[in-house]
């Protein structure tokens, strides 16, 4: 091999190794800072809104199905999403997305009558999920509502509810405890829209004390990365993952 071959050869090896650093910093960037990709394929919990099915090849052991919803406008009624009622396996949670706490007792009898219709078909239905925005300042009238609720549930179903992080920060220890002697759980949300709101390690540091079980909520095709302390606090139940329309898998 001539000098001036080797000087070249010398030259696109340096220029391929550029190349590959910079990709390479490239995917440090995505996915470094913020942690890796949810693939929801990894987990065995998901919300599935109407339409949307769960991952292919994966194992789901837990659905959270959005049955229905509340509306804040006119008067208060439950406004039912899903047509049929199919058997499905492992353990169901019926949703139901709430806007407004002042409902008539015509609403809380047809999300009683749902749960029932879910179980006649022979599925095993864990409970009802509440998904209401309730602000830290909100929890003690919150929990009254739940309170009412929770005695209307038939006897062997469980209450979760849906929580912000900033309950961890800010919220009264007191008025979280008696939150705990309503619900059975809270579903912690850490993702606005398709993207997991920046910070969210400083929130689950201050879950320690937290009284009330919890399982963390991401969302598909978000960035997480595990807080190193999450998995020793005593109430982590585990991840649920919130499946988005459009994402692998076929998913409309």
């Amino acid at each position: 091999m001539g000098q001036r071959a080797a000087v070249l050869l010398v030259r696109r090896a340096g220029f391929a190794l550029a190349a590959l650093a910079l990709l390479a910093g490239c995917h440090h960037a995505s996915v470094g800072a913020g942690g890796q990709r949810v693939d929801a394929r990894a987990f065995d919990a998901f919300y599935l809104w109407p339409g949307v099915q769960p991952p292919q090849g994966g194992r789901p052991r837990v659905l959270y199905l959005l049955d229905g919803e509340v509306q804040r406008y006119g008067a208060a009624k439950f406004t039912r999403l899903r047509s049929g009622v199919p058997h499905l396996p492992g353990e169901i949670w019926l949703v139901v997305r709430v806007e407004r706490l002042d409902w008539s007792p015509e609403v809380t009898a047809q999300i009683m009558g749902d749960l029932a219709r879910w179980q006649a078909a022979g599925n095993h239905v864990a409970g009802l999920q509440i998904d209401f925005d309730a602000s830290t300042r909100g929890i003690t009238h919150y929990a009254a509502f739940l309170g009412g609720l929770r005695r209307e549930l038939p006897r062997g179903l469980r209450l979760s509810i849906t929580g912000l992080m900033d309950w961890s920060a800010h919220g009264d220890p007191k008025t979280l405890a008696g939150l705990g002697q309503v619900v059975d759980e809270v579903v912690v949300q850490t993702y606005q829209g398709r993207d997991t709101i920046p910070g969210y390690g400083a929130y689950f540091a201050r879950m320690g004390r937290f009284p009330i079980p919890f399982r963390v909520a991401l969302a598909e095709g978000g960035t997480w990365e595990a807080p190193p302390m999450l998995a020793k606090q005593a109430m982590f139940r585990g991840y649920v993952v919130f499946l988005m329309r459009g994402r692998a898998g076929g998913r409309r």
